[in-house]
């Protein structure tokens, strides 16, 4: 359960100095983590730390901590609440923090990054509540960040001072599209010129481009379209005090989006199906839902087992059951006739590279799709 955090005196008003003192001198602000996901390959490879207040959005205490020169104090504490868990951070994932520019080279927070290197795994993001005055002068603090291991992005490039000058003072790694470019993008032509520019742009200066605020299906097809690799928001996973994995269904709907699928690979095939912990729940999900079978996985959402109506549990690893969604369909059929008779037509379960389960591929579809294959491709 995450530590209690002092109130402000009146909910309805800013936090006063009293209320950012109390706060500082305790546990200070709670952090959330959301999702960043590779679009093409289905899989989180990042998380955003995000200050998280009893009381209050984030942007009301950051405000007040500025009018009350306490704001370096209130990101520093904000920075260490986060990287202190970078320990916990699932393998092959980064961990973005917000930073805002004029606090880099100011006492508390230059003590905690210094403190907390090397920061491998880590990405600074520039904020844009407030303007870079000078270049020259915030060379210095980027430069360490980058010696000591950082990599650094720019937040929501296209919208405050994230103009053309900033992207290419500051070369970064990583360039986030605003919310503002993001929302409707599936029906806006300019919007979707200015992204593809700015892919453009990021290829140029061998940057990532990230697109934030992503709600809507449409919206994440349009990305997709226009080649943006890597994507958050609610549609993908909304801000929580772990690290979440990417949900199966999530997971699923990405494949089926991604421009791979029209590839080799099982991805055309996949279709969702019901996942659960133990046998148990797995067998109440089969009586009380239209499937006919539940796959069980474990707490790293890997497969082991499947639940069918035949009332079988069949464990995965002693029957061939599970297959990468990247294997040829020709060679997962030739696995899945050489499985025990009473085995040989169950579906396969396909996983990720990490082995997180993603969905199933039922035998009939597999079969129908070699069938309209070219005659070469079945040698």
């Amino acid at each position: 359960m995450d530590a209690p955090v002092t109130r402000p005196s009146d909910a309805t008003l800013a936090p006063s100095a009293e209320d950012l003192e109390r706060l500082l001198s305790g546990t200070g602000p709670r952090v959330h983590f959301q999702p960043i996901v590779d679009v093409a390959r289905a899989t989180v490879v990042g998380y955003e730390a995000l200050a998280r207040f009893d009381v209050l959005g984030p942007l009301e205490w950051f405000d007040a901590a500025r009018r009350h020169g306490v704001a370096d104090r209130l990101e520093a504490a904000a920075v260490r609440a986060a990287l202190m868990r970078r320990p916990d951070l699932p393998v092959n994932t980064f961990m973005t923090v917000n930073v805002a520019p004029d606090m880099l080279a100011r006492p508390a927070l230059a003590a905690v990054l210094g403190e907390l290197v090397p920061l491998h795994r880590v990405v600074v993001e520039l904020t844009e509540q407030v303007a870079i005055d000078s270049y020259t002068d915030l060379e210095p603090q980027l430069d360490r960040l980058r010696a000591a291991g950082a990599l650094l992005a720019i937040d929501d490039a296209g919208a405050g001072y994230a103009g053309l000058q900033h992207l290419l003072q500051l070369r970064p790694d990583i360039i986030k599209l605003d919310r503002s470019l993001v929302a409707g993008l599936h029906r806006d032509e300019a919007k979707r010129a200015l992204v593809q520019m700015l892919g453009g742009f990021a290829g140029r200066i061998d940057a990532w481009i990230l697109a934030e605020g992503v709600e809507l299906a449409a919206e994440l097809d349009a990305l997709n379209d226009l080649g943006v690799p890597l994507a958050q928001g609610y549609l993908l996973g909304r801000p929580q005090a772990d690290f979440a994995a990417l949900g199966n269904d999530v997971a699923a709907q990405l494949m089926s989006r991604s421009g791979a699928s029209d590839g080799p690979g099982l991805r055309p095939l996949l279709e969702l199906a019901v996942a659960e912990r133990d046998e148990e729940s797995a067998r109440l999900a089969l009586a009380r839902a239209d499937e006919d079978m539940v796959v069980i996985v474990d707490e790293r959402d890997h497969p082991v087992a499947t639940v069918s109506l035949d009332g079988l549990t069949r464990a995965i690893r002693d029957t061939g059951l599970r297959v990468n969604i990247d294997t040829d369909p020709v060679d997962a059929a030739r696995r899945a006739i050489v499985r025990e008779r009473s085995a040989r037509f169950h579906p396969l379960v396909c996983t990720d590279n990490a082995g997180r389960f993603l969905g199933i591929v039922r035998m009939e579809r597999l079969v129908d799709h070699l069938a309209g294959l070219p005659t070469g491709l079945h040698r």
